[in-house]
């Protein structure tokens, strides 16, 4: 039992750095005055801040349970190892090590967690695929990105006890196939935290099946991500006066309802000020495409004014870039041989089918540890 004896030790002296990287305690004493702020008298009168502020104080609480859980845990086993014999009883050692093992797998996942300390990394995402150089061929591959997307957002078991739901607001179909364009919000704990490293130029190389030569062409598609702030305990900062808004109402093209290309229901929003236009169509009611359009309209906002005050525009990622060679953030070659590659980590998998499925966590987690120094390590 050496071995397991060596693998427990070392996981609580991860387990303690990343507890200690949490501030734990300091979570504990916000959620005291988060619960007494809910205790006082009218907290419900104003029934969006109270949301917000309750909601606040669940994650908060997920977050320490989690947390205590896993030192409780590595505590226990160490606890019990000393009682563990494979010679007197075979079976329970097999269960012992069973436990370890489970244990390792659940602090990978957790700790993730340790790289996600950005302003707006908890918070659900909304992400943009466009196509750019490649003619059809790039709005087919645009259509493949989406498809890898929600296919990582279903399989978000990977990332622990986390939930997403993806929800597709606006779409622009191809004239022969694919997307144009393609807006989806990802709902969930840590949604922004784990895309928004996925923001900036894709590049695919394939044989064409799109010419009748079936030629190698080369595509590319910008990708951008932005936080969904409209849950943010603290949107202050993002003032949106309707007098800046031009807001236009259209019949909508997609799918979407019955009646979605019968009434005017899409919404198109200009903020005059910065010139942003944000649109969304795939709700039958005008009221809730409006609503979507705002979310992505101050996570626009955000995202501008991140990248005005700070240093470098690595902060937060996926700006304006131009749609073309030398600029991809990571290849999917198809042929003459298949691998994907992220040009930044220089991680690659050899399956590009798989990748394409939605099994991005190698990706996502390269990029994650790429800049803060990895616990444990």
């Amino acid at each position: 039992m050496h071995e397991y004896k060596q693998k427990l030790e070392q996981l609580q002296e991860f387990i303690k750095k990343g507890f200690e990287s949490q501030d734990v305690p300091a979570k504990k004493t916000e959620i005291d005055t988060l619960s007494a702020e809910m205790s006082a008298p009218g907290f419900w009168d104003d029934n969006d801040k109270a949301q917000v502020t309750s909601k606040k104080a669940a994650d908060l609480q997920k977050s320490v349970d989690k947390w205590e859980g896993i030192v409780d845990e590595v505590e226990e086993l160490l606890g019990l190892l000393p009682d563990i014999s494979p010679e007197k009883d075979p079976a329970s050692a097999d269960d012992f090590k069973k436990m370890v093992d489970e244990l390792e797998a659940r602090w990978g996942s957790l700790e993730i967690e340790t790289f996600l300390g950005g302003k707006y990394d908890a918070a659900s995402a909304i992400f943009s695929i466009h196509a750019g150089t490649g003619g059809t061929d790039a709005q087919d591959f645009a259509e493949m990105l989406l498809r890898m997307y929600l296919r990582y957002a279903e399989k978000t078991g990977q990332h622990g006890d986390v939930e997403w739901k993806a929800t597709v607001l606006d779409e622009s179909r191809g004239e022969e196939a694919g997307i144009k364009s393609v807006t989806v919000l990802v709902e969930g704990e840590f949604a922004y935290g784990y895309l928004k490293g996925e923001g900036g130029v894709h590049r695919l190389v394939r044989l064409s099946p799109f010419n009748s030569g079936n030629t190698r062409e080369t595509s590319f598609v910008l990708l951008e991500v932005l936080p969904d702030i409209s849950g943010a305990a603290d949107v202050s900062d993002i003032e949106i006066d309707d007098k800046d808004l031009r807001v236009d109402v259209f019949r909508a093209s997609g799918c979407g309802g019955q009646s979605v290309n019968t009434t005017d229901s899409a919404v198109r929003i200009t903020h005059e000020p910065t010139g942003i236009v944000v649109s969304c169509q795939n709700e039958r009611s005008q009221l809730q495409n409006k609503e979507h359009a705002m979310k992505v309209l101050k996570g626009k906002l955000a995202d501008l004014m991140e990248k005005e005050q700070a240093e470098e525009l690595s902060e937060l990622k996926g700006g304006k870039t131009e749609m073309s060679w030398g600029n991809q953030i990571r290849s999917y070659v198809l042929h003459p041989y298949k691998m994907v590659k992220d040009h930044r980590t220089n991680y690659e998998e050899s399956n590009p089918d798989k990748v394409l499925d939605g099994d991005l966590l190698g990706f996502v987690e390269a990029e994650l540890k790429k800049g803060p120094e990895e616990i444990g390590k």
